[in-house]
């Protein structure tokens, strides 16, 4: 007889089960070669290996969680950030200069100056960076942080605005270049060292908050020409340089335009993407599989339209885009904003979303909301370093994927968005373990390699 346990984790919505340990599996032998309803685990198929998950501080979360008591301020990052007693995140992005999600705009070199001589990043100081470093401070030893410009100093812009779109202007191409540089040796002299940069959030978007625009094209010669040779110089190669960041159904096109030149290419280590254009899956796997030396990383999703406290419908869209990405190659992932206030802001503009954590800051008071518990079903279980391996399942009533822990411990996740209770069978290593999953659940498994 197996001795092997299966360990199930479970959040289902109406009922208290929030990552709730429920009563454990038995394995049992496979003896009459079972059909149905099977998840099998194959862990000699092995694909990405996961960098690690986590989410967007901004200086509107770090605002947010400034106007709170220090036991909630320090309770929203213990949460994402403490693998123990929260979900184990080990990622942040962060904003170069103002996004939508800042108080107003603002650049850390205000007046024209292609010197770059005064830049400064004292607003950053006030609450921004020392929230970061908490989060830094409280993941441990594993903390990866990452940065996107949303806009140019408006002086560098088109259309000498940040906000509404508007092209860098081709003299100011090398100080932007080093303007990226300056910005990690700035967070770096704060004693956060940097390890990502995006080249452009939303390139292809006019947004009424800060944008700046650049066709694939553009990307790729600022990348090959400016930024890349800039990081060179000063010694910055080691930084994990993304294009795109933006959504996914023009991945590949933009992906083909800049890994198509090696020149351009060898500076890049990968493509970031968003979600707020559908599903498309496919298009990961397109990329990976014409550029698989390239890695693919979600950098920003969000229920937008404000607050929708207690929604259940947002969990499961995290979950459903969260397997579809890992399940086409996907090896690390960012929510947007960690924590916004009541509104869904501040925002400087007025684009109020949702958040996996909603602050009143007037009853100084936290929801966590379905997406808060959801996400944490991957971040928590699936840790750095872990390898997807192969799982398929008898019906798309489910979504499922699995992976392998450094620790050799095989994390698999269930997701359930259907109106009814899903039986299934989990199948490793020529074993059984039977159970089911209600109706608008997520399980993770967790059960050790043989």
């Amino acid at each position: 007889m197996s001795q092997r346990k299966v360990r199930v984790i479970q959040t289902r919505q109406s009922s208290e089960d929030r990552l709730t340990e429920k009563a454990p599996l038995s394995f049992r032998p496979d003896e009459h070669g079972t059909e149905m309803p099977l998840i099998n685990i194959y862990d000699d198929l092995t694909y990405q290996e996961i960098i690690g998950f986590g989410g967007a501080i901004t200086e509107a979360s770090a605002v947010t969680a400034a106007k709170l008591g220090e036991s909630n301020r320090n309770e929203i990052i213990k949460s994402y950030y403490d693998e123990q007693d929260g979900i184990g995140y080990t990622i942040c992005r962060t904003h170069i200069n103002s996004c939508d999600f800042s108080l107003g705009n603002y650049a850390y070199v205000e007046e024209e100056d292609p010197t770059l001589a005064n830049f400064d990043i004292s607003r950053d100081k006030e609450t921004l960076i020392p929230y970061i470093k908490q989060a830094a401070d409280t993941a441990g030893g594993r903390f990866l942080l990452y940065a996107s410009p949303w806009s140019p100093p408006k002086w560098m812009k088109t259309t000498g605005e940040m906000n509404n779109g508007g092209k860098l202007k081709p003299e100011y191409r090398d100080a932007w270049a080093r303007y990226y540089v300056k910005f990690i040796e700035a967070y770096e002299a704060e004693g956060l060292p940097v390890w990502g940069l995006t080249v452009q959030n939303e390139p292809k978007a006019v947004q009424r908050w800060d944008s700046c625009i650049y066709t694939g094209e553009e990307e790729r010669d600022f990348v090959k020409n400016h930024l890349g040779p800039a990081l060179e110089a000063a010694d910055l190669s080691r930084i994990k340089l993304m294009i795109w960041d933006h959504n996914k159904e023009r991945l590949y096109d933009r992906a083909k335009i800049a890994f198509e030149d090696p020149e351009a290419a060898k500076y890049i280590w990968g493509a970031g993407f968003h979600w707020y254009s559908g599903d498309h899956f496919e298009s990961l796997s397109a990329v990976h599989d014409r550029f698989p030396d390239k890695q693919l990383v979600f950098t920003e999703g969000c229920h937008e339209g404000g607050v929708q406290l207690g929604a259940w419908k947002s969990g499961e869209r995290y979950a459903h885009d969260i397997i579809g990405n890992l399940n086409n190659w996907m090896s690390a992932w960012t929510d947007w904003n960690i924590v916004l206030d009541e509104q869904g802001g501040p925002n400087h503009v007025g684009n109020y979303c949702d958040a996996p954590i909603i602050a009143d800051t007037k009853t100084d008071s936290l929801t966590y909301q379905s997406s808060y518990y959801y996400i944490g079903h991957f971040s928590k279980y699936i840790r750095p370093g872990a390898v997807r391996i192969g799982c398929t399942k008898y019906t798309d009533k489910l979504e499922t994927t699995a992976f392998r822990n450094t620790d050799g411990t095989i994390a698999v996740v269930v997701l359930n968005r259907t109106d009814e209770t899903v039986p299934f069978t989990l199948r490793s290593n020529d074993e059984l373990a039977e159970t089911s999953i209600p109706a608008h659940a997520i399980q993770t498994l967790l059960f050790a390699n043989p």
